[in-house]
């Protein structure tokens, strides 16, 4: 069985950083000790709060985890735009008897990084992985020095040789098959429905055009799938919506029931809830919103924060961002331990089953 890069876990299985709540120290902890890698969400927390949460991990476990950062977006917002969407939000807003956030969103696009990242190089963790961009060369130096191994999440070929020319340890290729915000670089509205590549297809790409190891991310909940993607020439592999069920995850329950209920049946990439391309099961607001979303992460993510919320009080997931990768139907209502285990027995199984066909078609 091949190992995750630098020999992080017994099990090339890593627990997608999943912003927003779901991957908390609980559902890390657990990960990490039943032999994957677990991986805490830096976005949207403070430097102070996520700090916390890595103080918490620590305490729940001695295994190599992982944080998740998100770059800084410099990207022109137009505020017209993000006004006009707030105009369309009016009903919502109204529905749920809420006020949507306020101008000053138009500022916010850092993500406090400067501040995360000094945390992390202060007290190192023993991974950093990178979404929504490439760190600079000399963050990246800087992270090796202080012991931190470094993903960037890279979406194309030209993506991967960014990050190979930046100095990353590794990348994680994101499949368009994966939940949640695309992780691409540069946010292309023009390339939206036509540039994203799926997953097995982009593992070999990325193969042939860089030396650097590949963690794969986009859809995946068997262990067989696992076994395709290291055989691919992947070193691990990435798994978010599998673990969004898990009863350990931060997820509110709503979101983990229509993972598997007959309502929704289908995902699809939309800027409705953030201004930035991110998969999700197809409901009402995305219905309604998505065609109207404006280029404008996050200040779209800020405003409809609040509506977000209120939807959930409300115990509606027809107004919430309920992120999943295409193969949520697939979800298994499992303790994470208990998850990894078997994700590992049923990757054993798919590359036992491969070598004996090997064997058998070599006599």
């Amino acid at each position: 069985m091949s190992s995750p890069p630098n020999g992080l876990s017994p099990h090339p299985i890593v627990q997608a950083p999943m912003a927003g709540g779901a991957s908390c120290p609980a559902l890390v902890g657990a990960v990490c000790e039943a032999g994957g890698l677990g991986f805490l969400a830096g976005g949207y927390k403070t430097a102070d709060g996520m700090y916390h949460e890595i103080k918490q991990v620590r305490a729940l476990t001695r295994r190599p985890f992982g944080v998740n950062l998100f770059m800084p977006q410099t990207g022109y917002v137009d505020p017209a735009a993000v006004e006009a969407y707030r105009g369309q939000l009016a009903g919502e807003a109204s529905w749920y008897a809420i006020s949507l956030a306020e101008d000053d969103i138009i500022g916010t696009s850092d993500d406090g990084y400067d501040a995360k990242l000094a945390i992390l190089l202060e007290d190192p963790v023993p991974v950093v992985s990178f979404t929504f961009g490439c760190p600079t060369p000399e963050a990246l130096a800087a992270l090796r020095k202080a012991g931190t191994y470094t993903v960037v999440t890279v979406t194309s070929v030209d993506e991967a040789r960014a990050a190979q020319a930046a100095g990353a340890d590794a990348v994680c290729v994101q499949g368009v098959e994966a939940g949640g915000h695309q992780g691409t670089h540069r946010d292309d509205p023009q390339a939206d429905g036509t540039a994203a590549v799926g997953l097995l297809a982009l593992v070999a790409q990325v193969r042939e055009a860089v030396a650097l190891p590949i963690i794969a991310a986009g859809g995946l909940m068997r262990g067989s799938q696992i076994a395709a993607l290291l055989a691919a020439g992947a070193v691990a592999a990435q798994l978010g919506t599998a673990f969004l069920a898990c009863p350990e995850s931060g997820a509110d329950p709503l979101h983990k029931k229509a993972l598997t209920d007959p309502l929704f049946v289908r995902t699809e990439l939309t800027r409705a809830f953030s201004g930035r391309p991110a998969r999700g099961l197809v409901n009402r607001f995305m219905r309604e919103h998505g065609p109207y979303a404006p280029a404008a992460y996050p200040q779209v993510h800020h405003l409809t924060s609040g509506l977000r919320k209120a939807a959930a009080a409300a115990g509606d997931p027809q107004g919430m961002a309920l992120w999943a990768g295409q193969g949520h139907r697939l979800a298994r209502v499992l303790p994470a331990g208990q998850l990894v285990e078997v994700l590992a027995a049923e990757l054993a199984e798919a590359q036992r089953a491969l070598k004996d066909m090997q064997m058998r078609s070599a006599s």
